[in-house]
């Protein structure tokens, strides 16, 4: 009697099969995008000339060593407490009455010792090559919600809205409204508060 003959698989088939599930899985999978600190770079430009000096009261130093600890204008913090150190510096308003720089708007200590007005007033954030990143997110996060908290005082004191809610709003889609005549007025609140954040070493001057 003869041996039986063993029933041989369609490889082929299974392939078509495979190649099939496979551009099914690669048209229907979606991969989420991860979202990190909105920050728009400056166009590269071709240095013209030296930077400007800054004077030692219109900088405000932040480090943060291997530790993930912050010494702030070389006192040590705690990150709670960065957010209120950092808007009392952008608003103190310095400069003298009747001077080209004095801030009519500021309602910080005035103190001739910390920065004239927000125009000048400069964050500069150093960090460590061993900080963490949880750390820097943090640091940056602490110190941009206290330019949005100034900007919010001042969209609500000109116009009765906040600026971080417009803002989110235009860029969501759901404002109702002009948007033109809302981003005039966006532009305007970050003129009183520009944003400078540095990471770069400033070069400074005295007084």
């Amino acid at each position: 009697m003869g041996r039986r003959a063993t029933p041989e698989v369609n490889a082929g088939s299974m392939a078509d099969i495979a190649f099939l599930l496979l551009i099914f899985f690669l048209v229907t999978t979606t991969i989420e995008k991860d979202k990190g600190i909105a920050r728009q770079l400056p166009p590269i430009e071709p240095p013209t000339e030296a930077p400007p000096l800054i004077k030692e009261k219109n900088l405000f130093i932040v480090n943060v060593n291997k530790d993930d600890q912050l010494l702030v204008e070389d006192n040590l913090m705690e990150l709670k407490d960065l957010r209120q150190a950092a808007i009392e510096f952008l608003d103190n308003g310095g400069a003298p009455s009747g001077s080209p720089e004095y801030c009519s708007y500021c309602k910080g200590a005035r103190s001739s010792s910390s920065s004239d007005n927000p125009d000048k007033a400069v964050i500069s954030v150093q960090n460590d090559r061993l900080t963490s990143y949880e750390m820097y997110i943090a640091v940056q996060n602490e110190l941009v919600a206290a330019y949005n908290f100034l900007r919010d005082r001042e969209s609500q004191r000109l116009y009765g809205w906040k600026f971080t809610e417009v803002n989110k709003a235009i860029n969501e889609g759901s404002f109702k409204g002009s948007e033109e005549a809302a981003k005039e007025k966006l532009e305007a609140v970050q003129k009183l508060f520009p944003l400078k954040l540095s990471e770069a070493e400033p070069k400074t001057k005295g007084q």
